[in-house]
């Protein structure tokens, strides 16, 4: 299956914040969306970095509270790994699972961002089309008996 079928069911929403936002600021949208992850974007929209709970957690034992007042520019992973539309789950699977991340950015064909994608939704989309292929395979046998 491919990455733009995964977002057709999970959606396409991106939640973010500019790379002028302080720390306190991402804290909350985290807290408020209830997600692991922010997209950071420059002044012109574009994918200056990520932003995920484990930074959050960095920074605050690296510079107290000091941490929450300072631009989230300082502390955002800037080295992003992102994928495309037409990659395939397996292989998006394989290279969060080395990469040691649980969330890749999506980009159209024009590298514009497109959506988010977690290891979460990656495993559950696999998970059902194992579970589909056991039905059939099931169906399968029991007609060939």
């Amino acid at each position: 299956m491919q990455v733009r079928h995964i977002l057709q069911i999970k959606g396409r929403d991106i939640i973010g914040v500019a790379d002028s936002a302080t720390l306190a600021e991402a804290a909350r949208a985290l807290a408020e969306h209830h997600i692991g992850v922010l997209v950071i974007q420059d002044s012109g929209g574009a994918l200056a970095g990520i932003f995920s709970e484990r930074d959050l957690v960095r920074a605050v034992a690296e510079d107290g509270p000091l941490a929450l007042s300072r631009s989230i520019a300082h502390y955002m992973s800037r080295q992003v790994t992102t994928c495309r539309e037409s990659d395939l789950a397996e292989e998006l699977l394989e290279v969060m699972t080395n990469g040691r991340f649980r969330h890749v950015p999506v980009l159209d064909e024009r590298h514009r961002l497109v959506g988010m994608i977690s290891i979460g939704d990656v495993v559950k989309t696999r998970i059902a089309e194992t579970e589909t292929e056991a039905h059939y395979l099931r169906d399968y046998i029991s007609a060939a008996i």
